[in-house]
């Protein structure tokens, strides 16, 4: 073998550091692609109009049923040549689904500047994280059952806060959502980093879960903080 061989990955096989690298680069240069038909697909909410409708109950209920048929859909489909355009196919549904809390920001004087703090303040952390995941040696597999109550707790908490309706509970959901957001941004690209990881298909999705809970819950505190009306 011509090339270092690193940690065994978590189905005991050992992973190369050129086939962890290829997975890396292939999961940076499809999360970029992901952006493209989120954009998209928030465009095409903001300028139809089609998401404003789906509040409260009805809401939750596309929302979760097709994200999830999305998640099953890439999983079943992730080694096959139909997991990428699945893939992007869901990546489009979540920029619909945010596009009516776009609408509600861009409602602000100051609606494009918080969209574009938000999209930066995403992107910083996703630097700060890709670059500790690159330095840090200590294997942080431990973390996943951690975080995965936490992501737990907030989605209990969102779907309660749906019917409530409390700012003050959507404010507390926001800022748990970017502090265990964050740290899944970490763990998500240290599995890959280590060989834990190798479907640049399932590493691009869980990324860009991380990435969209952070984006729209930076963006929520904005628009309740900082938005500025007529």
């Amino acid at each position: 073998m011509t090339d270092q061989t690193i940690l065994n990955n978590r189905f005991g096989v050992a992973v190369s550091t050129e086939q962890r690298n290829k997975v890396l680069r292939n999961t940076y240069w499809l999360l970029a692609m992901s952006l493209v038909p989120t954009v998209l697909g928030a465009w095409v909410g903001v300028a139809t109009g089609i998401t404003l409708q789906l509040t409260g109950f009805l809401g939750l209920i596309v929302f979760m049923g097709g994200a999830m048929g999305f998640i099953y859909a890439i999983e079943k489909t992730k080694n096959s040549a139909a997991g990428v355009p699945v893939l992007l196919g869901f990546t489009f549904f979540m920029g619909l689904m945010l596009s009516r809390m776009i609408a509600m920001v861009l409602g602000f004087k100051n609606g494009s500047e918080l969209i574009m703090t938000a999209f930066g303040g995403t992107a910083g952390v996703f630097f700060v994280m890709a670059s500790l995941s690159s330095v840090i040696k200590r294997d942080l597999s431990g973390m996943g059952k951690w975080l995965f109550i936490g992501a737990l707790a907030i989605m209990v908490g969102g779907i309660i806060n749906v019917f409530v309706g409390s700012t003050a509970g959507m404010m507390v959901i926001s800022v748990m959502a970017i502090g265990v957001f964050s740290a899944y941004m970490l763990y998500d690209l240290k599995q890959i980093v280590d060989g834990g990881e190798t479907n640049y298909i399932t590493a691009t999705l869980a990324l860009y879960l991380d990435v969209i809970n952070v984006f729209q819950s930076l963006l929520a505190l904005l628009g309740i903080m900082g938005g500025e009306r007529d």
